[in-house]
């Protein structure tokens, strides 16, 4: 039976349409079963495989690399060029091994993937927890980003993200109802705020990525790395209304050991009561802590930098 995706009163469900078994979605069909049979090899066979063939795609991704390259540039210029690209090459490769990492949660049993992630600095949630905070989990966008909230849900917890919507319909069907195989609840960022802040007020736990480009309306300029942003400072309002302890955590997928990490950082309660700009500067600071260790594991092929100052030119201008 044909449906549209459905919005109730709290959540986003995606469900599924007719038109999928149409040809032109044949090879989406082929991806995702490639993707599901990569999730029943051991993941220390897997790995190089396909960290080989996620820098191949990164080779021929001009347009994916450009924006990369125009990133790193701006914002790790300390860096020499092959130090930028082997960042680069490091990316792409974690993209696939991050992808059958999330479809292995979805395909498999969640205790084999449980036994290899680490938590760093999982007392943090706790304390949190006991003092009976509400919590938003402040995550920057990483390839894995999406496997904690997934493992927090198979444990149990109720978590609550908001998300775009991909172009590809089925690709955006699939990857949500992945997203919900245990329970957690999906906002649309088309939706607005108000039913994810319903959802933390109940006592779900918020996924919150802080860190895409929404433009100069109501953002504040501030320093990024070694350049400036244009950041959203929501998270502030956020924390009030929810009345929420803000919680930064970045995930970071080890190709070599076949383990997640996931760090964990104390609560941004320095905030409270601060203005937009200085919010929106913690915000930034947050995410350089959590990926500059481990930049190769941050999505740098989106435009971070496309709002920029009146006279600046465009970063991503070829």
């Amino acid at each position: 039976m044909e449906n549209d995706n459905k919005i109730t009163a709290v959540e986003f469900i995606p469900t599924f349409k007719r038109e999928f078994y149409h040809p032109r979605y044949w090879g989406v069909w082929c991806g995702i079963g490639l993707i599901a049979g990569a999730t029943f090899i051991p993941p220390r066979l897997r790995d190089p495989v396909l960290g080989a063939v996620g820098r191949l795609v990164g080779k021929l991704a001009k347009g994916a690399r450009h924006r990369a390259r125009a990133n790193l540039l701006y914002c790790l210029p300390g860096l020499s060029v092959p130090a930028r690209e082997k960042i680069i090459d490091d990316m792409f490769a974690t993209v696939p091994q991050s992808t059958v990492l999330m479809a292995e949660l979805a395909c498999r049993n969640p205790e084999r993937l449980l036994s290899r992630v680490q938590w760093h600095g999982e007392e943090i949630i706790g304390q949190a927890a006991a003092q009976e905070r509400n919590i938003i989990f402040l995550v920057p966008h990483g390839w894995a980003v999406d496997v904690p909230a997934m493992l927090m849900s198979a444990r149990g917890q109720k978590v609550a993200g908001m998300f775009h919507n991909q172009r590809n319909e089925l690709v955006d069907y699939m990857w949500n109802r992945v997203r919900r195989r245990f329970g957690g609840r999906l906002h649309a960022r088309n939706d607005g705020v108000k039913p994810f802040v319903s959802s933390v007020r109940q006592g779900w736990w918020g996924y919150y990525l802080p860190d895409q480009d929404h433009g100069p309306d109501h953002s504040e300029f501030v320093d990024f790395f070694a350049t400036y942003k244009a950041t959203l400072p929501a998270i502030g309002r956020l924390m009030k209304i929810c009345r929420a302890a803000v919680i930064p955590l970045f995930p970071v997928y080890n190709s070599k050991t076949s383990r997640l990490d996931i760090y964990v950082r104390p609560p941004m309660d320095d905030i409270a009561g601060q203005d937009d700009r200085y919010i929106a500067r913690r915000m930034n600071e947050e995410v350089e802590n959590l990926v500059g260790p481990n930049p190769e594991q941050y999505t740098w092929i989106l435009k971070l930098l496309k709002t920029r100052k009146p006279g600046d030119k465009d970063p991503y201008k070829r």
